[in-house]
């Protein structure tokens, strides 16, 4: 008999706006086919959320500030809530979560992690991310350099951790935003470990270069980049693209790992 498999929910959290990030997230899930299922929901653009039924849970980024009220928000954070309450709860089955961007900043804000705040300027490119000290011991980067390099987009930022909230949640901070010896800003936090199943992380682990280059190779979205960020930055990001070691390094080790170390903790004949 086939045996059965564990089940995926994919959280599209970008309102309807074209992206990439929901094709490599489907991508790196289609990886591990012989051992999960996987449906993808519309949250924002269409209220659709998953029951808690699921094993994994992928929560994308998005566009706009993690602090609106539309009407997907209650409903998404009662999941998130739910979810958290049954891992407390069981002692064997657990329930996984994953948060990119968007979704990072927006439970981040609900566990009052710390404060969250907009940018002076937009955060863009394949950019440079410290480990901390519980970075560097944590499974979630295992086999990534210090720094290593991920795909940055965000207005938004998460600065001014609550240490007392961090502590009495058992969440830590795995990683932070490149050096800026230049200014005086605080750095963003850019991972966490809220659990031993919840994750997240303030960049896009997901993204790949295909999918990268064919975005920013378009007229509409260079000329963009190129009038907002400058040709420099642009070359920058394109030549980045291809090191073995930045964006592809990152891709193929993050959230493979966590799924693949999901699956290792799930024993389907515990699936409810």
């Amino acid at each position: 008999m086939p045996k059965d498999k564990l089940k995926v929910a994919i959280l599209d959290m970008n309102n309807n706006q074209p992206n990439q990030g929901l094709r490599c997230i489907a991508d790196i899930v289609r990886g591990f086919e012989d051992d999960v299922d996987y449906t993808i929901f519309n949250v924002r653009g269409a209220d659709e959320l998953p029951d808690s039924s699921y094993d994994i849970y992928i929560s994308s980024g998005g566009p706009d500030s993690p602090l609106e009220d539309g009407p997907w928000r209650i409903p998404y954070l009662n999941l998130v809530q739910e979810l958290w309450d049954f891992n407390k709860r069981s002692s064997d089955q657990k329930k996984y979560m994953f948060f990119i961007c968007y979704s990072f900043q927006v439970v981040c804000d609900y566990f009052q992690l710390g404060e969250m705040r907009p940018r002076r300027s937009t955060s863009f490119g394949v950019l440079p991310i410290h480990k901390t000290k519980a970075g560097l011991k944590d499974s979630l980067l295992e086999g990534l350099d210090d720094p290593f390099y991920a795909v940055d987009s965000r207005d938004w930022q998460l600065v001014q951790p609550r240490l007392k909230v961090f502590k009495e949640q058992g969440a830590s901070i795995l990683s932070l935003e490149k050096l800026r010896s230049h200014v005086s800003y605080e750095r963003a936090i850019m991972a966490v470990r809220f659990s031993k199943e919840f994750v997240g992380t303030q960049f896009h682990p997901e993204a790949d270069p295909i999918g990268m280059r064919a975005h920013f190779l378009a007229d509409a979205n260079k000329h963009k980049v190129i009038a907002n960020f400058g040709e420099e930055k642009y070359d920058d990001m394109m030549d980045k693209m291809d090191d073995p070691d930045k964006i592809i390094r990152t891709h193929k080790i993050i959230l493979p790992n966590y799924i693949a170390s999901a699956i290792k903790h799930l024993s389907p004949e515990l699936i409810a």
